[in-house]
């Protein structure tokens, strides 16, 4: 077992979180159920993955949930790229996201 607050891929993981979850502040209110609820999803499954996986019993068992918290980085990824296009996104906010989303 690790201990995932340790872990510089958990801590960036938060901090991602939270930079998504005020990036989408600025979206139209219609939708919250759409793109908004999705990246809320994706972006807290990336922490919480590594956080759990952590807490397994083997490394093979760990790595596995870091393979699904890099499903979760590609699928909001995605979803940041569709909000982008739409021009809910500035491109500076854009690109630090990004960016942080390929170095985690």
């Amino acid at each position: 077992m690790h201990n995932y607050k340790e872990l510089n891929v958990w801590k960036r993981g938060i901090k991602l979180t939270v930079q998504v979850y005020k990036i989408y502040q600025s979206f139209p209110s219609d939708e919250r159920f759409g793109l908004i609820s999705q990246i809320r999803r994706s972006a807290v499954s990336v922490p919480s993955n590594v956080a759990e996986g952590a807490g397994r019993r083997t490394n093979g068992e760990f790595a596995n949930f870091l393979g699904i918290a890099h499903g979760s980085i590609c699928e909001l990824e995605t979803q940041l790229y569709v909000a982008f296009e739409l021009g809910y996104i500035e491109s500076e906010k854009f690109q630090v996201v990004t960016t942080e989303l390929t170095e985690i």
